[in-house]
């Protein structure tokens, strides 16, 4: 089968022929039907994450966005059936640690992160390998078809965490979200569809305007502003309720923290970039002075799935409103290497993998 390999960090990315997975007893094979293109899949490319544990041995398949049709189950899967069509979480899970078991699989103490580590080849490719099947192939409703369900990949479902559960926002909260890549994007959509009112901050009037079309009620260009936090304190008359760093870099994390009000929350969803590794300092006394609430966030447990696809299905949410365009796995290369320099709006996603 084709898939898009990673060689060596940093070298251009190759589509080759590998072979096709074999389930575990305990696992399954999915046809990949869509896969979303990702700022995060451009990191592991780069060799970024050593420190979060994501930096695989070349040569390595990446992809993380999936969503497939089963093709082949393990002898020991008992929930999943070949032909059932099925959105799977990037952040895979055990099932049987305490932490799976009091619901926060997301976080799970054998957490493998799909694409990333070397236990889980990535999903740009034909079929993708699901291991503990019968926790990770989330069943999608008849009403959403796999191919419509691939925007609901890692930067939907993360940004869906964070603001229903981790912020979590309520109706008349101030949101405001710093960086309008995919994440960004998504936590604008999500957070307007759960009464918030969402301020977008960015760089390119291109994102910001399509911030404006998902449901930002103001936005502010941090280009042209000489203090993107203090113009997000004016807005909100002393300070949002709750802020995003949807990118991961200082300048972004520092700004969203600063423009909170007092008993704000903040949410970390962007993982920082090499120049930091992992490390931002932080206002702590304002922290103290405000009573601020700093919140990490990461992925979406599977079994709190069917609470974004109902809203998905009532059309509160729409995932496909993301999705700037569809690609075959021969451009998926070009799409990341346009990253390096932030030129991509919305949320590519694959969906031909055969040509």
């Amino acid at each position: 089968m084709q898939a898009v390999r990673l060689k060596e960090f940093k070298e251009p990315l190759e589509v080759e022929d590998i072979e096709r997975p074999q389930p575990d007893p305990d696992g399954a094979v999915a046809e990949v039907v869509g896969c979303g293109v990702c700022r995060s899949d451009w990191h592991c490319w780069q060799g970024d994450w050593e420190w979060f544990g994501y930096r695989p041995d070349p040569p390595h398949t990446l992809g993380h966005e999936p969503t497939g049709r089963i093709v082949e189950v393990g002898d020991e899967v008992e929930h999943v059936e070949e032909g059932d069509e099925i959105a799977i979480p990037f952040n895979f899970a055990c099932g049987t640690c305490d932490l799976c078991r009091n619901g926060h699989e997301n976080i799970c103490e054998n957490h493998i992160g799909l694409g990333f580590m070397n236990e889980a080849p990535g999903a740009f490719a034909e079929e993708v390998h699901i291991p503990n099947a019968d926790i990770n192939a989330v069943p999608l409703p008849d009403s959403i078809d796999a191919e419509a369900a691939a925007g609901c990949g890692c930067r939907f479902m993360t940004s869906f965490h964070a603001m229903a559960h981790r912020a979590p926002v309520t109706s008349g909260d101030d949101v405001v979200i710093h960086g309008c890549g995919g994440i960004g994007l998504s936590a604008v959509h999500i957070a307007n569809a759960l009464g918030g009112n969402v301020i977008a901050v960015d760089l390119m009037d291109e994102k910001l305007e399509l911030a404006e079309e998902l449901g930002a009620i103001e936005t502010v260009n941090a280009r042209e502003v000489d203090d993107p936090a203090q113009e997000v304190v004016d807005i909100t008359n002393g300070g949002a309720d709750i802020s995003a760093d949807a990118l991961g870099i200082e300048t972004t994390c520092l700004n969203a923290v600063n423009s909170l009000g007092k008993n704000g929350t903040h949410v970390q969803v962007g993982l920082t970039t090499s120049e930091e590794e992992g490390y931002i300092s932080l206002p702590t006394d304002e922290f103290v002075a405000k009573e601020i609430d700093f919140k990490g966030s990461l992925g979406l447990q599977p079994s709190r799935y069917s609470e974004m696809l109902s809203m998905v299905e009532t059309s509160k949410l729409d995932p496909q409103a993301l999705v700037s365009e569809t690609i075959d796995i021969h451009q998926v290369p070009d799409e990341l290497e346009a990253m390096t320099d932030f030129n991509t709006v919305g949320i590519p996603v694959c969906t031909d993998f055969s040509s």
